[in-house]
């Protein structure tokens, strides 16, 4: 459909001094298929409640959707305290948010075992990445960024996935995800380190990622948000739903993927 799609800013307005990576979605493939199984977790308890008797399988999806737009690129806890709202909206008797959370683990923990098994059997980690992703890591290390990666998934299973793709070497900033206390990590806190840390404005920062959260994060400071708006299921060309929600965050391009590095480099690094 197209490589880059510029929604505001043709480039950075100043030359870029670090960027701050979301991982699934963005870099990882591992947890392709999360989405449809969090949406079918939430119409399963909605279908149950009172209100939701009455309700359409349409008016049913179109609430799940909505909640659980609100919260991506958070920890998923977020997504279950948010169901049990919905739960006691529609009149129902809802559980706590750590049980639906693990009920969604077991769901989706089953698709991400096999996914590290062809892993450690000698599957090539690109073939559970995005597109291109070596290729444009290695172009920002060599023009002399600090990458860092923050992650709503839990900092465990983040750090666990990136050392099975071969990544780690790639992320000299740190490598920040999900807390057991949610209110001790969220993207902002990685935001406002990042420019403590390197001495730099907001507007040497550049945000890479799939959803709202680190997009909305990264334009609050003035950074540049670089929109991936990944199909990870096919691994080609766009996700019409994620481009809807990173433009509406404010995202200056979106892009399908890194397969178009010349371009991509051309841009962020206008000589």
């Amino acid at each position: 459909m197209f490589s880059i799609e510029v929604v505001h800013g043709e480039s950075p307005v100043v030359r870029p001094k670090a960027a701050m990576l979301d991982f699934d979605g963005t870099i990882s493939i591992i947890r392709a298929g999360w989405h449809p199984i969090l949406i079918e977790l939430f119409l399963k308890y909605l279908r149950e409640t009172p209100q939701g008797k009455r309700l359409s399988e349409i008016e049913l999806e179109q609430i799940a959707k909505n909640n659980i737009e609100l919260n991506i690129g958070k920890q998923p806890i977020y997504q279950f305290y948010s169901l049990v709202q919905v739960i006691q909206k529609l009149e129902g008797i809802s559980s706590d948010a750590e049980n639906y959370l693990n009920e969604y683990y077991q769901s989706l923990f089953e698709i991400v075992r096999q996914r590290h098994e062809q892993l450690q059997n000698g599957l090539d980690p690109q073939e559970l990445m995005v597109p291109g992703t070596l290729n444009f890591l290695t172009m920002l290390r060599r023009h002399g960024l600090k990458l860092y990666l923050a992650s709503g998934t839990e900092e465990e299973f983040v750090r666990k996935d990136v050392q099975l793709l071969q990544l780690m070497d790639y992320f000299d900033g740190g490598l920040y995800g999900g807390q057991k206390d949610p209110s001790t990590f969220s993207k902002a806190m990685i935001v406002t380190k990042i420019l403590r840390e390197n001495n730099i404005i907001g507007t040497e920062l550049i945000g890479i990622g799939d959803g709202h959260t680190e997009t909305d994060e990264v334009k609050k400071v003035g950074g540049f948000a670089l929109g991936v708006a990944s199909n990870e299921t096919e691994r080609q060309g766009i996700d019409l739903w994620k481009r809807d929600q990173l433009i509406r965050a404010g995202a200056d391009w979106i892009i399908p993927d890194y397969t178009d590095i010349v371009q991509i480099e051309s841009k962020l690094f206008v000589r």
